[in-house]
């Protein structure tokens, strides 16, 4: 079963860059590779270059087989699978911010760091903070 999230980047005019991501989007996966391992405004730019994911990974990795993927690699359904409309989207802040299906939504901000907000919350979260109350 799917734990979704969407991943997304802060950009300077106030819009926000972000992709889906499919599997494992509670904070004590997606939200802990995110907050280990990309944590500068490039990184977080070439996650996002690759588009909606299936997996999110420590590393964004190479082009693999999408039904025989390399751990710990990013898994992309552009990429790897070749399929098409899953680029990045861009959208205002606000529209971010509105109500949403995936279970959770995380933000980078550049200068600022990783937020994030739960289903059914109108409120962002310095991801740090979650973390550390569940003891990642």
């Amino acid at each position: 079963m799917a734990t979704r999230s969407n991943i997304g980047i802060l950009n300077s005019d106030g819009t926000v860059d972000y992709i889906y991501c499919h599997f494992d989007g509670y904070p004590e996966h997606n939200g802990a590779i995110l907050n280990e391992h990309y944590t500068t405004e490039g990184k977080v730019r070439m996650l996002i270059g690759l588009g909606d994911l299936s997996i999110l990974g420590e590393d964004i990795g190479e082009k693999q087989d999408f039904n025989n993927r390399v751990k710990g690699c990013c898994l992309a359904y552009g990429r790897d699978r070749g399929e098409t409309n899953f680029s990045a989207r861009t959208c205002s802040y606000a529209d971010y911010t509105k109500e949403y299906f995936e279970e959770y939504v995380y933000l980078f901000t550049p200068g600022e760091g990783w937020k994030m907000r739960a289903y059914g919350t109108n409120y962002w979260t310095e991801l740090n903070n979650v973390l550390k109350q569940i003891e990642i």
